[in-house]
């Protein structure tokens, strides 16, 4: 997956008007120190596996625990028929149970009814009788008591043969009742894990720099420049680099051609093209690209202030989001005829961090174009920029906010934007 920023420009309705602001998008959080992310201990391939895997066990244990719950409901409910073979057998075992009570009690009176007759009796023989059932139901009597006694026995075993049940059920939903909280702090934890690595980290050492881009540019002519891309970091990367030029306060579409070279032709770009072009798949620590490109201004065009941005969007296998510094680069657009004389480069000036635009997903990553969510042009954005020949706004600091929609740029009469890129080139 990668994360790639997408940019936009505005020029004035006339030469004269100033900048108007159109639109503003939400700047990144700030960035972190690139030692921070890129020397996490888990790639970012094992977060998604590892936060994949948890939100399967929590769905495993949300499932067990309610599958649990349904069991254990059903055992309670059947245990509880007088059908079930242990219910059944704890009200057999009652009934004989009460009988056998009933039955001692009978004897136990029956015992003190003997014990009455002999207190009672006066003569030998009578005396004798009375013993012989007294003996008798004492004989009786301890039977039974043997007999209740059993029976209790057999009355209690088959309560705790049903209560044992009951508890067993209980205790099989108790293994999995607790499940899904555990399992939701171990997700929410993986979560967490990825949703940090997911965060764009800001690398200083993945560097876009051109070279050759006058800063001054006479109209009707054509000149050649490159840019280079270095990866100074001590990870391969998956690099995207990006180029952005605009003329600013002109009226037609058609003053600014720019293309790059694939190493055997010229590209042209389309305006409002695509600003990400064939990644650089695995730059090594040390590696450099050279992208050849060529700025071609109409004649037509009028004096008029150009700028380019280059920089580097990139994901390692620990980061689906790396991001070089931008430079900005501005120029200046002669009248045709014109005689400049010598003419240095064009300074590169840092872009703010807080304005950098929003890194958005690339053709592969998307499953389409970079070019927004509905194929149209790319987000607008502001761009703020310190460093070379600025525009002035009431502050030597800051240049204009510039943003501009789609559609609206034809009907405000804005200037063209032309985002370029190369393939990779071998590494020199």
């Amino acid at each position: 997956m990668k994360f790639r920023r997408a940019l936009a420009t505005a020029a004035a309705v006339t030469v004269t008007t100033p900048v108007v602001l159109l639109s503003a998008v939400p700047a990144l959080a700030a960035p972190k120190p690139a030692t921070q992310a890129l020397n996490q201990p888990k790639t970012y391939a094992e977060l998604e596996k590892a936060a994949a895997d948890a939100a399967k066990a929590y769905e495993d244990a949300v499932a067990a625990k309610e599958a649990g719950l349904k069991k254990v409901k059903a055992a309670m409910a059947a245990l509880d028929l007088d059908t079930h073979p242990l219910k059944a057998a704890v009200l057999a075992q009652a009934e004989v149970a009460e009988t056998a009570a009933a039955d001692k009690a009978a004897a136990d009176k029956a015992l003190a009814d003997a014990e009455a007759k002999l207190e009672a009796a006066k003569g030998e023989a009578e005396r004798a009788e009375a013993q012989k059932v007294l003996t008798a139901a004492k004989a009786d009597a301890k039977k039974a008591a043997d007999a209740q006694a059993a029976a209790d026995a057999e009355e209690a075993a088959a309560r705790e043969a049903w209560n044992d049940a009951s508890v067993k059920a209980s205790q099989e939903y108790s293994l999995v009742q607790d499940a899904p909280a555990k399992a939701l702090k171990i997700k929410e934890a993986a979560d967490r894990e990825l949703a940090a690595a997911k965060e764009c980290v800001r690398v200083p050492d993945l560097t876009v720099l051109a070279d050759g881009l006058p800063s001054k540019i006479v109209a009707g002519t054509t000149v050649d420049f490159s840019f280079t891309v270095t990866n100074g970091t001590d990870r391969t990367l998956t690099v995207d680099p990006l180029a952005f030029i605009v003329l600013k306060k002109t009226k037609n579409m058609d003053f600014l051609k720019v293309q790059w070279s694939n190493g055997s032709a010229w590209q042209e770009l389309e305006a409002r093209g695509n600003n990400h072009v064939a990644p650089i798949d695995a730059m090594k620590p040390g590696d450099h690209s050279e992208v050849e490109m060529r700025l071609t201004i109409d004649a037509a065009a009028t004096t008029a202030k150009g700028f380019a941005l280059f920089a580097g969007d990139a994901s390692s296998e620990y980061n689906p989001c790396v991001l070089g510094p931008m430079k900005r680069y501005d120029f200046s657009v002669l009248p045709a005829g014109s005689k400049p004389g010598t003419v240095d480069d064009a300074k590169p000036g840092t872009v703010a961090d807080k304005d950098r635009p929003t890194p958005k997903p690339s053709p592969s990553a998307q499953g389409g174009t970079s070019a927004g969510p509905t194929g149209t042009s790319p987000t607008p954005e502001t761009v703020t920029a310190t460093g070379g020949d600025l525009a002035k706004t009431g502050s030597s600091s800051v240049l204009p906010q510039l943003a501009l929609a789609g559609g609206a740029a034809v009907a405000l009469g804005a200037g063209a934007a032309f985002v370029v890129r190369r393939r990779k080139t071998n590494d020199n």
